[in-house]
């Protein structure tokens, strides 16, 4: 007959902090990641946004593309434009409608993204327009020496 092993009670009690240590940090980061899934939005390109059978993952969303040429129109505060997209034929553009002011970059011609929400099958609703430039944007430089001459 072979005697019983005894195991020594630190090593269970190591063992069993380890393994709530593991534990808390498993549903902390399952945490986190679940809250980030929830904040994160991602742009979809106009012509999926017109495509049958598009469902977006949330009721606000973005929409990346380009102003079309002669759209936009302002009346006070309102501003309304066409988008269109960057590589892909659209049977119509979406039109969007924006309350406030919009970026000193904005203008025809130019890549927007617009976060908001579908009001209607075409119309798009921003509540926030960011405009884009090209990786060749720099801002005018006023030397000194160019000043005083």
């Amino acid at each position: 007959m072979t005697p019983p092993t005894i195991t020594p009670p630190r090593r269970n009690r190591r063992l069993g902090l380890i393994a709530l240590v593991g534990v808390g940090l498993a549903l902390g980061v399952t945490l986190i990641l679940s809250a980030l899934s929830d904040n994160t939005q991602f742009f979809y390109n106009p012509a999926d946004v017109m495509a049958k059978g598009f469902v977006p993952q949330s009721e606000t969303f973005r929409i990346g593309g380009l102003v079309a040429e002669g759209s936009i129109a302002r009346t006070g505060i309102t501003t309304t434009f066409n988008v269109e997209d960057f590589e892909r034929p659209m049977p119509t553009p979406i039109k969007v409608t924006h309350n406030g002011q919009l970026p000193n970059l904005f203008r025809e011609g130019q890549g927007v993204v617009v976060s908001g929400r579908m009001i209607g099958e075409t119309e798009f609703y921003a509540e926030e327009v960011l405009a884009k430039h090209d990786e060749n944007y720099q801002p005018k430089i006023d030397y000194q020496d160019e000043i005083a001459s």
